[in-house]
């Protein structure tokens, strides 16, 4: 380092004590306020990238098909089978097959003509909103959004003029009540599998036997012979047309 500083030393003698360096160190503070809120706004961008698919993920209908999916996994007592990559695959490309017409219209209304250039970005974020808003007061019960909309202290609003804070969280709330609903209806059959064969080993005096070895292989041979699968992804489908 000694070495270098000499170095310089020695050419900026031989070049007259002129800088020869192409480029000039400086420490000047009156650009810091700026560059400190350049790098808040980094941070928050950077922030809500990270946050956005659970974001959308939340204003679909992927709420309600992995927590029907994963009671049916609970009713069947099977703790790995399916996987939970396969539970979360199918819940995402149902997803995609239910909330393909909410898709296309904002790829029609904001995203095709933001490429184009006729609107700006403004405008194409609020067409987008218009069609997932309408989705989720479709399937959100008036009652969910009208307690949000009072925690807000909103005066009474039309529904196409809600904000997004109200919508968003009434239909979380109602996908979740929706969800449960389903998964109880789900949980019923096994339970009384598991009743009948309880009853059976006890009167047949096998009491030490634990009623899971029998009513395992029952509760899958009855949702294999019932076609389960098809029939809980329909029931999700369909209860989304309503």
């Amino acid at each position: 380092m000694a070495l270098l500083f000499l170095a310089v030393g020695a050419a900026q003698a031989q070049t007259g004590g002129a800088n020869p360096l192409p480029f000039r160190v400086t420490i000047d503070g009156s650009n810091q306020p700026q560059d400190l809120d350049v790098g808040i706004k980094i941070l928050a961008a950077i922030t809500l990238l990270s946050l956005a698919p659970s974001l959308i993920l939340l204003m679909t209908c992927f709420t309600r098909i992995i927590i029907v999916l994963s009671f049916v996994r609970t009713a069947l007592q099977l703790q790995g089978a399916p996987a939970n990559q396969i539970i979360v695959g199918l819940a995402m490309f149902m997803t995609f097959f239910i909330m393909a017409p909410t898709w296309e219209i904002i790829q029609r209304d904001a995203v095709a003509p933001y490429q184009a250039k006729q609107i700006t970005s403004e405008q194409a974020l609020e067409r987008a909103t218009v069609p997932i808003r309408s989705f989720m007061l479709k399937q959100a019960r008036a009652k969910d959004v009208e307690l949000f909309v009072g925690l807000a202290r909103m005066a009474p609003t039309q529904p196409d003029k809600l904000p997004l804070k109200v919508v968003v969280p009434g239909f979380i709330i109602s996908e979740l009540r929706t969800s449960f609903q389903m998964g109880f209806l789900l949980l019923v059959p096994f339970i009384l599998i598991d009743l009948v064969v309880a009853v059976v080993l006890m009167s047949m005096g096998m009491m030490m036997m634990p009623p899971a070895t029998i009513a395992l292989p029952l509760k899958i041979l009855l949702f294999v012979l019932a076609d389960g699968w098809g029939l809980v992804v329909r029931s999700i489908v369909q209860s989304f047309g309503s």
